[in-house]
């Protein structure tokens, strides 16, 4: 199986050569690295350069934020399977996407996930949470659960059937994804125990009170758009059910 790697950046010096060695020091050989710049204005692309040898595709241009960004680097991807991994993310090892190959061939599934790692920004050997995802069955989107979407990774034909990234969500297109993907078109999904990815910590839906409103506003519009209806605690215990992650570090 192919793994299509689409990383999305803009003005990432500082963090993105640990991305770049994370995904091509993997020792899965079919991968298809895809690197989707918004037309940095650091070193991004100089430090990109570099590894050129190893990515299959660098492209830069302007584009509406992130989401944008994605959906540019999957229409671009032939992978069987693609993984999505942040400018600031990086793998756990070196045998993650072995690993998720793996699952998918003995679980024939159209997804797998794992677990994440949030770590201190600047001291990344340093765990602030850990977020354990657990075995999912149908239903738990009702009460708050989600998947780590840097750790799930999609077969490119679900993407090609049921559409990518809504880009009117700011913060909450990953969350719509999977809401749809998992919820309500029930596609069939595997749980890979342990870290698969690691994230510097500071995330955009989660940085003030007002843009954890926000993100909790677009999280109800994911289930309306999608004709959902969410379950009376729903939206409430999505982030309250990350306050036990800051107790399993390691």
């Amino acid at each position: 199986m192919k793994v299509s790697v689409i990383t999305a950046c803009y003005n990432s010096a500082s963090t993105i050569e640990d991305t770049l060695r994370s995904v091509t020091g993997q020792d899965y050989p079919g991968i298809e690295y895809i690197i989707v710049d918004g037309e940095s204005k650091d070193d991004t692309l100089a430090i990109v350069d570099r590894y050129r040898d190893k990515i299959a595709q660098i492209v830069s241009g302007k584009d509406g934020g992130i989401y944008f960004a994605l959906n540019k680097g999957i229409s671009l991807a032939t992978g069987d399977i693609i993984a999505l991994l942040h400018s600031d993310d990086f793998y756990a090892d070196n045998g993650v996407i072995s690993r998720v190959v793996n699952c998918f061939r003995e679980k024939q599934t159209d997804s797998v996930y794992g677990d994440l790692q949030y770590v201190d920004a600047a001291d990344t050997k340093k765990v602030v949470r850990t977020w354990i995802s657990g075995e999912y069955v149908h239903g738990k989107f009702r009460k708050g659960w989600m998947p780590p979407h840097p750790a799930f990774f999609l077969k490119r034909e679900c993407y090609l059937q049921s559409g990518l990234f809504n880009t009117s969500f700011k913060t909450a297109a990953d969350y719509e994804l999977m809401l749809r993907m998992l919820h309500k078109e029930k596609r069939s999904t595997a749980y890979l125990p342990g870290v698969l990815v690691k994230m510097r910590t500071g995330g955009a839906s989660n940085v003030t009170l007002k843009a954890r409103i926000n993100a909790n506003r677009e999280d109800r519009r994911a289930w309306t758009i999608n004709g959902l209806k969410p379950g009376p605690l729903t939206l409430l215990r999505k982030p309250l059910s990350k306050l036990g992650q800051f107790l399993k570090r390691g």
